[in-house]
């Protein structure tokens, strides 16, 4: 079982623990923060990079065909209305090597995006997750 827990620190600024690691969040000035942390709703786009970027280098690694340089960038929107959650997620992977095999990248993305990613199969229950893969050449 996990834990986590989240503790008040001042207005709207709270000090998350989890598995021993620190991690301030806190609200938009607007609604009484002061700018102290990121917003927890954007950490759940962070967790989403963290998970299926993880679960891709893992798999490359294995294949013999790990890039130079690798992030993923994660662009969503939310619903109008209350509560506002994510119902479009668009995950774009960059990849930089010389001779990086195309068909083993966007094989371990498929391998993520469908079967590994744990925050992915929890996301897509409310959102419309939809990607794309950049290969630059070194």
């Amino acid at each position: 079982m996990q834990t986590t827990k989240v503790t008040l620190l001042e207005g709207m600024h709270f000090l998350g623990e989890l598995d021993g690691f620190n991690i301030h969040i806190d609200a938009d000035e607007s609604v009484g923060g002061k700018n102290k942390g990121p917003r927890p709703k954007g950490l759940s786009l962070t967790s989403l990079a963290g998970c299926t970027a993880m679960d891709v280098i893992s798999i490359l690694r294995k294949m013999k065909a790990e890039p130079d340089e690798f992030y993923v960038d994660v662009a969503a929107e939310t619903t109008d209305q209350h509560p506002k959650v994510y119902h479009k997620i668009h995950l774009t992977y960059h990849f930089q090597g010389k001779d990086l095999p195309r068909k083993k990248v966007e094989r371990a993305v498929e391998l993520s995006q469908t079967r590994y990613c744990g925050v992915t199969a929890m996301l897509e229950k409310t959102a419309e997750i939809t990607y794309d893969i950049v290969i630059e050449e070194a």
